[in-house]
């Protein structure tokens, strides 16, 4: 499953497609699936990041700088300059800011890694780049929606949601990692739950997009005119990714992560907070899983793109050596 997870993550989100479509009764039932599975999804990303391992990253500053540059100052200039050309349904937009102001930290890991991007360093940044963007989201979404935020969006479900999918994932990630370290029963169960990561991510897809494909309804033409929003938004950061990367002078792994974490969003992690929204908002939260749909496909292409984008610029010793014998040496 490791070597064919994009196919698998395509074929999940698929079977959600057709569920969605066949058997939308379940949605309902879906929703509230949809928490569990992705708080245990996160667990298993968390149990990946050795604790020393997270402590020691955080002095990566040129990393992190670059990281938090790219999501939080970029990523959100990104979304002004373009606000003004999504749908004026104010729940479409309030979809759209939620999935797209909060940077991915679970499959961004995998298919960076695809691309020959630095996995351990976006793995050792997820717990911070979670916690900013939590921090961060209520103040940007006021800047762009004004006192209609108080309407829109309340505390309550990014409290819960920093409880169940960061707070209680982590503790319990930590507390196996420190069971694995004393105990060969310990080990066993760590490395038999790091097997499920691709499992889990499938599953996730599938839960999300079924149950929110019922939702559509009426607001499909809504829906569909984000997507090319989301596909402009994918070649735009490929390019602004790329250009952080070179600004702070990363190798070539971290300027690859780079880009990967600039164009990535968190729509599972999101999704709970758009479904918790009054009723008049739901087609939020179908727009977020548009864009988890436009994302994954788009990932497919970035594994291509992306080491094109940052290239291993290393010379092959042996092309060296023989440079540097010239005319005449044997």
């Amino acid at each position: 499953m490791e070597r064919h997870q994009v196919a698998v993550y395509l074929g999940a989100m698929a079977a959600g497609l057709l569920l969605g479509r066949v058997a939308p009764g379940l949605g309902p039932g879906l929703e509230h699936a949809v928490n569990p599975v992705l708080g245990a999804l996160l667990f298993v990303t968390f149990l990946q990041v050795p604790a020393a391992e997270l402590f020691r990253s955080l002095r990566d500053g040129r990393f992190l700088a670059a990281a938090l540059l790219v999501n939080f100052v970029v990523v959100p200039l990104v979304g002004a300059a373009t606000f003004v050309l999504l749908p004026a349904d104010q729940a479409v937009r309030v979809g759209v800011l939620l999935v797209l102001l909060c940077p991915c930290i679970d499959y961004v890991i995998v298919f960076a890694g695809l691309a020959g991007g630095s996995g351990r360093r976006l793995l050792a940044a997820t717990p911070l780049l979670l916690v900013a963007q939590m921090a961060l989201l209520p103040g940007f979404l006021y800047l762009f929606l004004g006192s209609e935020l108080a309407d829109v969006v309340e505390a309550g479900p990014f409290v819960e949601a920093f409880v169940v999918l960061i707070a209680v994932p982590l503790a319990l990630a930590w507390t196996v990692q420190a069971w694995a370290a004393r105990s060969p029963a310990g080990e066993r169960a760590a490395a038999a739950a790091g097997t499920t990561m691709v499992p889990l991510m499938a599953a996730t897809l599938l839960v999300v997009v079924a149950s929110q494909v019922p939702k559509i309804g009426d607001s499909l033409g809504d829906v569909a005119a984000v997507v090319p929003f989301y596909v402009a938004f994918l070649v735009i950061m490929a390019v602004a990714g790329a250009a952080v990367a070179r600004l702070f002078r990363l190798d070539v792994p971290a300027g690859r992560a780079i880009v990967f974490t600039g164009a990535t969003r968190n729509s599972l992690v999101v999704l709970p907070l758009a479904l918790a929204l009054p009723d008049r908002f739901a087609v939020a939260g179908a727009v977020v899983v548009a864009q988890t749909l436009v994302e994954v496909v788009g990932m497919v292409v970035y594994v291509r793109v992306v080491p094109r984008l940052v290239p291993d610029r290393r010379v092959p010793t042996a092309v060296t050596a023989a440079e540097g014998e010239g005319p005449g040496r044997s």
